[in-house]
Order: C-alpha cells, then structure tokens, then sequence
C-alpha cells in the first residue's frame, strides 16, 4: 500500500476541510519548508496523535512470545502431516516472534532444520543446525539434532565429518532405543559410502555446452557520463521532455542499455488480515514480508529475524548487519507506524537515512536558496553546479558533468509540488510530520543525524506523547521527507517478480507477476514514458536492467512504459491512469487512437459478439447493435457485461476446484464457461484465452500432455494477437507450453518451442534469468536422447 491506511487518510481529509480558508490558503500555495512547519503546528492536537497510536496498534510488529508459541505449534501440525513447506513457513514466523537470547528461538531454528531436511534443502538445514547451537539449544534435545546434521553431511557426501559426529554421539552420551537404533543404520551407511570410495562412484557425463545465447557474452560498455547506463545512449534535457535518454548509435533487440542497483527500495508488505481490537489469533498466511528478505530482496528459504522486532526479515546474517547498520537501527521500532502511513513515507523515511543527514542537510539549503529565486525563469532548472555547457548544465548531474545514481540525482527528480492537489500535500505532510514527531519521541534523533553508531540492538525508550516541537535538524529531515513522498508519485518504480501460484512443486508451474517492492531509481527515472516503448525492464533483486525490446535508432528516444501499455488497455483509461504524472501522453499509439472514428485495438478484440449471428456488437450508447446490418440483433452493455461478470465468477470457482484436488470437475465447469462465452464474446476476446490456458493447466496437472498443450497452443494463439509475437507474455506462454511438451516427450517439438522461448525471453530478461536457464536445461536434456529416439519424436 503507498499512501496510508484509509482511516488516517480519511481522518486528515476531515482536518483539512475544518481548516480556516485562509490557512488552507496558505499551505497549499506555500514551499516544502512551510507545509513542514504549519504541519508541525496541526499535528500538535492530542486527539489526532492518539487516533494515529490506535491505528498503529492494529499492527503488530513487536515481538509476541505468545505469537510464537501458536505459529510454532501450528508448525509442528503441518509438520507431522508431512506439508513441510507450509512447517517451514511457520517456523520462521515462530522465530521473528521470539525474544532474543531465548532457549524457545533455538527450539525453531531446530524444528525449522527438520522441516528444510525433509525438503531436500541440506546446506540450509545445516545452518539451522548451526543456529540452533549458536542459541543454546536444550543439551537432553542436541543428539537428535547432530543426527540429523551427520545425515545431511552423508547426504553432501561430506563423509569424514559426518563420522565425526557419529562416533562423538557414540562415545560421548546413551541414547535411548529408537535413536540408538537409528545412529546404528546411520553408522553403517557411513562406513558403506566410505569403502565404495572415489573410484566406484560414477561421475555424471559431462554436459556440453549449451549453445546459442548462453554462450554469448553481453556486450557492456559503461557510459562515462552516466552510471550504470551503457556507452549506447546520450543523456539530453529540454522544457518539454525534461531530461531523457536518447540512443548515440543504433541499438538491437535485447541489448542492455541501463544496469542500475536501487537507490533505495522498500518491500511491498503485502496482504494481511488486519487484526480486531481483542483478536487473539495470528495470520499463518505468507505475504511478501514472510517470502523475500527485507534488505536485499532475494527469495526467503529460511528467514533470519531482526532482534528487535517481529516484521523484518532476511535471507542471511549478513543482510541483517547490513539494514541494521544502514537503516534498520531506526526504522525498528518504528515498523507499526510505518506499515499505518505506507510503502511512500516508508521509502522516503529510508531515503534520508542511506543519503546521511549532512548530504540531506546540504541539497535541502540549496532548495531554499533555489526558491528565493522563483522570479527567475531559469532557476527551477538551474542544477548545484553552476556550469552551464553540455551535461554540466542539465539537472541532477555533478560539477563534472557525470549524472550518477545518487542522492543528488534523486533530489532534482520533480516533486511536481504545484500540481499535487492540496488535500494530498496535506496527507503527506502530516504523515512525514507523524514519523519525525516519533523518532525524536523514542530518542532516535541522534541516530537519524548520524550522530551514534549503534552496533547492537537496543530498545529505544518509548514515549506516550511526542514532543510538541521539533527540532529544526528533524525538520530538515520531514522537509526532504515530504519532498521525497511527493516525487514518489511520478518517480517511483515498482520491483516486480514473477511469482509462483501454489505449491510450486508440479510438472508446469504457473507464474504470475506481483510488485515486489518500492523503489528509487535515478538512471532508470532518466526514460520517458511512451505506451508503446522500445525498452524492457526486469529485476535481479534491488538491481534493475533495461533492455532495447525493438531495434532503436540513432537518435531516437529510449522510452518506457508507466503502466498503461497499448495492447491492454483503451486509450481513455490509458489517458486517466496517465493524469498521475501530470503529462499528456502524445505516443503514436495515444494519437492514433484520439483520431476520429478510430477505435482501438483492445476495443475490437475485447468485444461481446451478437447472441445470434456472433457477428461483433457495436455502438457506444448503453444498447449496442449487431454489426451484421441483416441481423439488427440489439442487446443491452449492462446485461452483457454482467453476463461477463458471471461468467468470470465461475471460472475463479473452477479455479477453486483445482485447488482443492478436483481437477474433474474443474474441467467440467471449464468447458461450459467457454460454451456460454462463445455466445456473447467475441473469439479473440482475451478471457477466451484465459480459458484456455487454465485448461492446459488442468490437464498438465492430470498428466494429460496432449490435450494440455493442444489448449495451450489456443491460448497462445490469442495472446499473440493482443501482445504480439515477440511479447514478454508470449513469451511466458511459450515457456509453458516447453513445459508441457517436454514432460509429453514431444521432443522435437519441445526442442522447437525451447528455441523460440529462449529468443523472446532472452530479449526481455537477459540470457542469465532463470527462465532461459530452465529452458536450457531442458534442452541439453532432450538433446543427449538417442538419436533413434529423437529422429521417432
């Protein structure tokens, strides 16, 4: 969620419209500097201060022993039922609860270890293992542990140190009879892989070379005037496009133009229940919070908790020490108010942290200087560097002419203040207000300024009421604040991750892409938008990289999409989702569409189709007519679009079904949806394919091989249609339907599909992603068949 919660949006609305006229008057017209102080006054009334703690109570981010308890004997429910992913989940969920220092914290990390063993994740297991030890776990409960750690060592052929463990076992305690028992066959085992030795194990053949795009280095020279983007592009500034990046010689399809680690990034916490005053319960859901670490952003296995709170989590040691010394050290005790007022306060707060008081400081007494100069035409313009020639001149960019992916960078993004409307400046700047009022109150003021350097957690101290007045230093930091959550608006770039639905442990696994978290990036805040672009961003983690999707000329603008893309959606509803960046979209696909009696692509193959004849309907009124001037079948846009409506009411509850292991009946309500939408939607209307593809899907789950890729080939069909040939969600649909043939053992097929997959993803992502790496696989696999096999198949 960016902005915050809807109580305290809606409780601010309510103060700003109490305002006297004149005051409204005022902040509305006033600089950053003004809204901060006249927010500081209004921010003053206990009743508002106490209506934001309440709110902030209905998030629970502090550590729960009780919480613990519950999650920890929720997981060794689905641990004894064998679901050892969803154990594992809820171990580390019983761990972020735990007080530091506690035995209870070393009983999860060993629980968790039984959970990753079962799962196959020994290495991981191992760390657990080491974990459990490091927090003092229960002496009478440490042989089952070691037993455990000896077999995984067996299981990563690390067999002098498993036999260590085992004759230290053996020599040092009794074991009752089940364990004796068990360290018995382990003991064996150990002395079998011992004596079959080096020379009786066959080593795997060796792989060739997986030819094609694996083999080919990018190619990568790194702008010397901007970082991270490549010596392919150009760096320009005007009044009307602002600065841009323009391609300096002719650039290919799937060339990488932009590499660029975050500024800053935020994980997006994703959805929860919000607890109820009284509530005694706990969410077992995982949301993005439990699944990916809080610092780096990289995929959870088994979480490390912060020691100070409930909420942040991370894939090691080392991520943790890092957000703790960068960020976190501030931001812990904070996380109930930060979740209340949003991933935007959340980013900006965590901006001014990483920049450091005095570089803030700095850029913000330049603003004010910036400011007095408004009658200047050219002062909203005018960089820190007072050069004027070349990139010296363009905003953003260092005395040397270099623009480069830092907080002066990040500063002269446009915060767009004019044009934000005055009840959102009054939002963000309570908010922003909130968040310093709380740091000076829980006397994190010196740590903000970096003024201490905390090397171990602490508990700050806690304050009923915050201080009525800040300090001008806390000021200057909710100045840039306020700046930072206005320019979000315009300049914030989601993270975006392709995420498995379900399980994830079938044959084919279904993706979807879910925004991952919240970011600032300079170089990359550098493109322009256009709803038709020429460049395609993917994520590594914090790291963003774009490449070209189309061949781009020398000269031409390298451009990037917002959101609104052509192939999805109306120019209208492009054009409303566009107001937000407070710009008039002028791309060829926008100026086509605005001509008279043009109608869009989306428009024409998303429509209902007549009843009768299935002829397309038309018209823009509220009754619509046949196109076939022999029908004249008319029908109302309200009953057809609550028929579509329906119709996808039951295709979720097929869905459902499948789910829940009734993949029969799924089929069933499937094939009648599409009946029933054959008689009112048009053949190319995207839910048609939708369709289709959650057949394919059924089918791959039954192992039905044939008939999931023969609805999976319509599906691709229509989503050709819509996106293109060469679109990333072609793509992805190809990288399916490889899936499926390849568990079908169509081989030549497969090997086909695989190769046209690999030249649209490889465009899109790079030849390093994970999906190119699968579909690699997958390759080098059929191809060391037999040949007899492949010339059958």
């Amino acid at each position: 969620m960016a902005l915050p919660v809807a109580e305290w949006q809606a409780r601010t609305a309510r103060l700003w419209a109490a305002l006297d006229p004149a005051l409204r008057e005022r902040l509305a017209a006033g600089s950053l500097h003004d809204a901060v102080r006249l927010g500081c006054d209004l921010l003053r009334e206990e009743e508002e201060e106490a209506a934001l703690v309440r709110l902030c109570h209905r998030t629970r981010t502090e550590k729960e022993p009780e919480a613990a308890s519950w999650y920890r004997e929720q997981g060794n429910r689905e641990f004894k039922r064998g679901r050892y992913q969803a154990a594992l989940r809820l171990y580390s969920k019983a761990a972020s609860h735990e007080l530091p220092g506690s035995p209870e914290v070393s009983v999860c990390f060993a629980n968790r270890s039984a959970a990753l063993f079962h799962l196959g994740h020994f290495e991981v297991c191992l760390e657990d293992i080491a974990r459990a030890e490091s927090h003092g776990y229960p002496d009478r409960l440490l042989p089952k542990v070691l037993l455990r750690k000896a077999e995984c060592l067996l299981c990563l052929e690390r067999l002098q140190e498993a036999q260590d463990i085992l004759a230290m076992l053996e020599s040092k305690i009794v074991l009752d009879g089940v364990m004796t028992a068990h360290l018995t066959r382990l003991k064996k085992l150990s002395q079998l892989k011992t004596k079959l030795g080096e020379k009786e194990r066959c080593p795997e053949p060796a792989r060739e070379a997986c030819g094609g795009i694996q083999g080919e280095p990018e190619i990568w020279e790194e702008n010397t005037r901007i970082s991270g983007a490549s010596s392919s592009l150009s760096l320009r500034f005007d009044a009307e496009r602002g600065r841009h990046l323009v391609a300096s010689q002719d650039i290919v399809p799937g060339q990488s133009l932009v590499k660029e680690e975050a500024f800053v990034s935020v994980l997006c916490p994703g959805e929860s229940l919000p607890l109820q005053d009284g509530d005694t319960a706990w969410d077992t859901r995982a949301t993005n919070a439990d699944l990916y670490c809080h610092h780096c952003l990289r995929q959870l296995l088994a979480s490390v908790p912060c020691q100070g709170c409930s909420y942040a989590k991370y894939c090691s040691q080392d991520c943790a020490d890092r957000a703790w010394q960068q960020y976190h050290r501030t931001e812990c005790s904070l996380g109930a108010l930060l979740l209340t007022l949003g991933v935007f306060c959340h980013v900006a707060l965590r901006t001014v942290l990483l920049a450091g008081f005095a570089e803030v400081s700095r850029l913000v007494a330049w603003s004010h200087r910036r400011d007095k100069n408004l009658q200047n035409p050219e002062a909203s313009y005018k960089p820190l560097s007072d050069a004027g020639a070349g990139s010296r001149g363009i905003p953003g960019c260092g005395s040397n002419g270099r623009y480069q992916s830092s907080y002066q960078a990040l500063f002269h993004l446009l915060p767009h203040t004019e044009q934000h409307s005055p009840e959102h400046k009054f939002l963000c700047t309570l908010s922003v207000v909130a968040v310093c009022k709380q740091l000076q109150a829980a006397g994190l003021e010196a740590a903000v300024l970096n003024q201490e350097s905390t090397q171990q957690w602490s508990k700050p101290k806690t304050c009923e009421k915050t201080s009525d007045e800040l300090s001008p230093e806390l000021k200057t930091v909710a100045e840039a604040m306020l700046r930072h959550v206005l320019q979000l608006q315009c300049n914030a770039q989601a993270i975006t991750v392709m995420q498995e639905l379900g399980p994830g442990d079938g044959a084919v696994v279904d993706k979807k892409l879910i925004r991952l978290a919240t970011a600032f990036f300079p170089v990359l805040s550098l493109l322009n938008h256009s709803c038709c672009p020429n460049t395609s961003v993917s994520f590594s983690g914090t790291a963003a990289t774009v490449r070209a999707s189309q061949p781009i000329s020398s000269g031409q603008e390298v451009l990037h999409c917002y959101g609104p893309h052509w192939c999805r959606m109306r120019v209208a509803e492009r054009q409303q989702l566009l107001r937000q960046y407070f710009f008039e979209c002028s791309c060829w696909a926008c100026l086509e569409e605005l001509e008279p009696g043009v109608k869009s692509v989306v428009s024409i193959r998303n429509s209902f189709c007549c009843p009768k004849c299935q002829a397309q309907m038309q018209g823009e009124e509220d009754t619509l007519c046949c196109s076939n001037e022999a029908c004249a079948t008319s029908a109302s846009r309200d009953h057809l679009s609550g028929r579509l409506q329906d119709l996808q009411q039951q295709i979720q509850k097929a869905l459902d079904l499948l789910r829940v292991g009734k993949a029969d009946q799924a089929i069933k309500m499937l094939l009648k949806c599409q009946m029933d939408a054959g008689t009112f939607l048009s053949p190319e209307h995207l839910l048609m394919g939708e369709m289709e593809d959650h057949l394919a899907q059924v089918y791959a789950t039954l192992g039905k091989w044939q008939e999931a890729a023969r609805h999976l080939k319509k599906s691709i069909e229509i989503v050709e249609m819509h996106h293109g040939p060469s679109s990333v969600e072609t793509g992805h649909e190809l990288f399916k339907l490889a899936q499926i043939l390849f568990n079908g053992f169509a081989v030549s097929e497969a090997l086909s599909t695989i190769q046209r997959a690999e030249g649209i993803l490889s465009v899109h992502f790079g030849p390093q992603s994970a999906q190119i790496q699968e579909l690699q696989e997958m390759k080098a696999c059929l191809s060391e068949l037999p040949r007899n096999i492949l010339q059958r198949t």
